[in-house]
């Protein structure tokens, strides 16, 4: 990412939080518009122009997106009044903020939790991971696929953000979509992901404490995502962006048997 797109990403994502009246339909069409100047070079290209005159680039949201509702209308006109490194990148902010704004729609739905169970659904599933990320197929397919397989059952964000997702892939892994998602939402929340390996399921009460502890030493909250690994022999392995916690009997004996080795 350009410095340039960091700073116009930071600045389009200000003017979202300061929207009013995002709904879960805003977010729908903000995906709608990431498609549409995805599927547009042309598009895109006037979009980024920084030759042009910003309030050309306005004019232009206004002819293509004018039936968007009013805080979509505000929040593109922020995006595109900002300098972007490349098209591209201004594609990928506006799905960024499309991701953000089906957040905000649900605050009280564990969005990110039902992408995570999603995506190891789909790590499980070659067969499925190929249908949803194969370039030859039908995008409408893909995102009915999503819908089916998540059921009814699941937040209707959740299912916005995974369909729209798969109906343009963009040359990206659907299980890095779907982390990126998983990211975006729980900083939306101004919450930290922390996954987990473990052996077996933990408790309710294992998961409280160790919520706490990781909040904690990283002073805010922290959601947890937790993967059921056979090869964690006792113990958890805890990682958070960069960092890895591996407290498993396995990392203790490698440890020890690379320090009897040197």
């Amino acid at each position: 990412m350009g410095s340039a797109t960091t700073q116009a990403l930071a600045a389009s994502t200000d003017a979202l939080n300061a929207a009013s009246g995002i709904t879960l339909e805003g977010a729908a069409e903000l995906f709608a518009a990431a498609r549409a100047a995805g599927e547009s070079g042309q598009l895109s290209g006037a979009l980024a122009d920084p030759a042009a005159p910003a309030a050309a680039r306005v004019a232009l949201v206004n002819a293509v997106f004018g039936g968007a509702s009013a805080p979509v209308k505000t929040v593109l006109t922020a995006v595109v009044g900002e300098r972007w490194s490349n098209p591209s990148e201004l594609v990928d902010g506006i799905e960024e903020l499309a991701i953000r704004a089906a957040a905000i729609a649900s605050p009280s739905d564990d969005v990110a939790g039902e992408l995570f169970s999603f995506s190891r659904v789909v790590a499980a599933n070659p067969e499925l991971e190929l249908a949803l990320g194969s370039r030859l197929g039908d995008a409408d397919a893909k995102g009915a696929l999503v819908e089916k397989v998540l059921g009814s059952g699941a937040a209707p964000a959740t299912v916005l953000i995974a369909s729209s997702l798969v109906r343009q892939p963009r040359e990206r892994r659907v299980r890095q979509l779907l982390n990126r998602a998983i990211k975006l939402v729980t900083a939306q929340g101004g919450r930290t992901v922390a996954t987990v390996h473990s052996a077996s399921p933990l408790s309710a009460a294992q998961q409280i404490r160790l919520r706490d502890a990781l909040s904690r030493r990283y002073g805010g909250e922290v959601s947890l995502n937790t993967v059921i690994d056979p090869t964690v022999v006792g113990g958890l392995r805890v990682q958070i962006a960069d960092d890895v916690i591996d407290g498993s009997i396995s990392a203790r004996l490698a440890d020890l048997r690379q320090k009897l080795a040197s």
